[in-house]
């Protein structure tokens, strides 16, 4: 089974999406966008740029917790993964990101109910 993304509304009517692995688990949140176009181009880059495995950048912080980002060619940050407590694990974050960001399956949870 393949990972999703979720495309939802914020409060202040802005949009953002997660990339859920396959058992449901968010791997990659987005910045919010004004608007819904722009949130699906964002999807669109991920898709693109997940396969790349230098358009990550790993990060290590002050407190000793690791992340990473996903950047596209110009270098702007499309997605950012949660922290993690090992390197390990957010190298295997940024490979569950690579084999579930290319999926086409988008649950756009966005519209009014």
């Amino acid at each position: 089974m393949a990972g999703s993304f979720e495309l939802k509304k914020t409060k202040n009517d802005q949009f953002h999406f997660v990339l859920k692995a396959h058992n449901g688990e968010v791997i990659l949140q987005s910045e919010t966008y004004k608007a819904k176009p722009s949130a699906m181009n964002g999807i669109a880059s991920v898709q693109k740029n997940c396969i790349t495995e230098e358009r990550f950048e790993k990060k290590e912080g002050k407190t000793g917790k690791f992340s990473f980002t996903l950047k596209a060619a110009n270098h702007q940050v499309i997605g950012s993964s949660e922290s993690y407590n090992s390197a390990a694990s957010r190298d295997a974050g940024i490979k569950s990101v690579m084999k579930n960001g290319t999926t086409t399956t988008i649950k756009d949870l966005s519209a009014p109910k």
